[in-house]
């Protein structure tokens, strides 16, 4: 059990891909998108993965985050019983001054969405932004994964 502070920013360009350290699939699903309490199923590669969000805090950085590896299979099974629309992505992991960009690449229905975060040790720490970051969307809950399984990215975007 953590609270899980994060800035989200919109990405540029593709300038980060070279940069990555490595990368992986995910597919996640929402069996709970509330905003209270999101309750997701998430594949990464062949692992499996349950995690408990709480409500965002006021200025859109900080919420309870609890998540648990969890049999590869049984997480599969499970995103059959997830609400409508699985998010597809490929994320890539780049280490940039001292902190850790993870880049989401969206496909599906939120196809031509990349976003970065940066997790932080407070809200009020610095972080050197790398070239290709751009307009920040942190405490937008349209840009949340559980909203984008809801109002995909290509139903908003023309």
């Amino acid at each position: 059990m953590a609270i899980e502070i994060e800035r989200k920013f919109l990405v540029k360009n593709q300038l980060f891909e070279s940069q990555s350290s490595r990368s992986y699939s995910i597919e996640q699903g929402f069996l709970n998108s509330d905003k209270n309490r999101v309750v997701r199923v998430r594949l990464k590669d062949e692992q499996g993965f349950l995690t408990i969000k709480g409500k965002t805090n006021d200025s859109g950085l900080s919420r309870f985050e609890w998540e648990k590896e969890i049999d590869f299979k049984e997480a599969k099974d499970l995103l059959l019983l997830c609400e409508k629309n699985i998010i597809q992505k490929r994320r890539f992991e780049v280490e940039y001054g001292n902190h850790c960009f993870e880049i989401d690449v969206f496909s599906g229905l939120n196809e031509g969405l990349i976003i970065a975060e940066v997790e932080l040790n407070s809200e009020e720490e610095n972080f050197i932004k790398p070239s290709w970051l751009g307009t920040e969307v942190t405490g937008q809950p349209k840009y949340y994964n559980s909203e984008l399984s809801k109002n995909p990215y290509l139903s908003w975007v023309k």
